[in-house]
């Protein structure tokens, strides 16, 4: 599972088997764990964050959107 951002707390990873779903980005600090799609940027799943700081790392994804699209893309293209 590649870390493909790290801002603040907060590291930004997918799984090398999450080829075939649409891009998306898992998002962990500590034992709390997110998962947001990019296309639009939404949430998928969130486990114990809290929803104030869920907003906070939705902003964040959708601040750097591009670059995490990108990421998605460099790791997956064959």
């Amino acid at each position: 599972m590649p870390t493909i951002w790290e801002h603040g707390p907060y590291r930004f990873f997918f799984y090398s088997g999450d080829r075939d779903e649409p891009r998306h980005v898992h998002v962990e600090r500590e034992r709390n764990k997110a998962k947001f799609w990019l296309d639009p940027v939404r949430l998928q799943y969130s486990g114990r964050f809290s929803r104030n700081e869920l907003n906070r790392i939705q902003r964040l994804i959708e601040e750097n959107q591009q670059m995490l699209s990108e990421k998605w893309n460099d790791y997956f293209s064959d």
